[in-house]
């Protein structure tokens, strides 16, 4: 089966009250653990590559790596996304190098400012049969090349969303109701806490519509605990409870985002590895085992936290 877009994906998630989890992929072990957790819960999977993935690991080698997962795994749905394009120009090489779907963020951009360029991405990618994601409201925090104080972000105002989605034809719209990048997404003397009655009057006001949660980790202590045990420096870092992103599908969430949980149990475990196997010097050693722990933590999302398993 060729990639596909989120389109049916999305559908389903909306009338079944779950989400699908969109993870970004780096390199050939990211990618693998992801791909086999799918393939064993019957998942539908989005792989999502970063401005910042396309320029470290070059376009067409990650392109090549999801085409090899997706020839290894003909029944699986899989979709290939681009993460936080910031200019027509990425989404353009996107979608021309064979994206099923692609996000235009122009949240940092004047809302008028916004809607012009959504809509001019809108255009091009629908006419050769690619989705789009957009982004209103802006989410705190560091991840790849997204960089925003907590001064600068702000949630997502429900009246304005219609009119964005009325006006630009976004096939989904990414929302910020608390959530932020990176692994310090709540302050340290602060509870965790998502804006769940703001996503419900906007679900309400846009029926069927999907909406994507960023910035969506949840930081799991185990390996931040792994990292820190093993020479890293991650006080205080804190996510997303689970249980709060379960309720957020049950209310148009579609797509929930994951990255820093990716880099956490990649990092912990090979810095464990290092600290206990120091003769070891074959990367094969160290990568294998991390890419084990990204599979068993993106199996856990999928059966625990997405309710996207059709492996039930």
């Amino acid at each position: 089966m060729p990639l596909v877009t989120t389109k049916e994906m999305f559908k389903k998630a909306y009338e079944g009250g779950y989400a699908v989890g969109a993870f970004n992929v780096n390199n050939m072990e990211i990618i693998q653990g992801i791909v086999k957790a799918a393939s064993e819960t019957k998942s539908p999977l989005i792989l999502q590559v970063s401005a910042g993935a396309r320029k470290y690991a070059s376009p067409i080698y990650l392109k090549k790596l999801v085409e090899a997962a997706v020839a290894e795994n003909p029944d699986l749905d899989i979709a290939l996304h681009l993460d936080h394009g910031e200019d027509f120009e990425i989404c353009k090489s996107c979608i021309d190098d064979g994206f099923t779907s692609v996000m235009v963020d122009g949240s940092h951009l004047p809302y008028e400012e916004n809607i012009a360029l959504t809509k001019k991405v809108v255009e091009y990618a629908h006419a050769r049969g690619v989705v789009v994601e957009a982004e209103l409201g802006r989410l705190a925090g560091v991840e790849d090349n997204v960089n925003v104080s907590k001064e600068d972000s702000s949630y997502t105002d429900p009246d304005q969303a219609v009119d964005f989605v009325k006006r630009t034809g976004c096939d989904s719209l990414a929302i910020a109701i608390g959530t932020s990048h990176g692994a310090y997404k709540f302050a340290a003397d602060s509870d965790p806490k998502l804006d769940i009655e703001r996503l419900k009057v906007i679900s309400g006001l846009l029926p069927e519509f999907p909406l994507v949660l960023h910035g969506a980790s949840s930081v799991i202590p185990e390996y931040v605990a792994m990292c820190n045990e093993f020479g890293g420096k991650l006080k205080d870092a804190k996510g997303c409870p689970e249980p709060m992103l379960r309720e957020a599908a049950q209310y148009g969430i579609c797509k929930i985002n994951i990255d820093s949980d990716l880099r956490l149990a990649m990092t912990g475990v090979i810095r464990k590895s290092f600290a206990e196997n120091p003769e070891n010097f074959d990367p094969r050693k160290y990568l294998g085992p991390a890419r084990d722990a990204i599979y068993g933590m993106v199996k856990h999302k999928i059966v625990n936290v997405l309710g996207c398993n059709q492996n039930k």
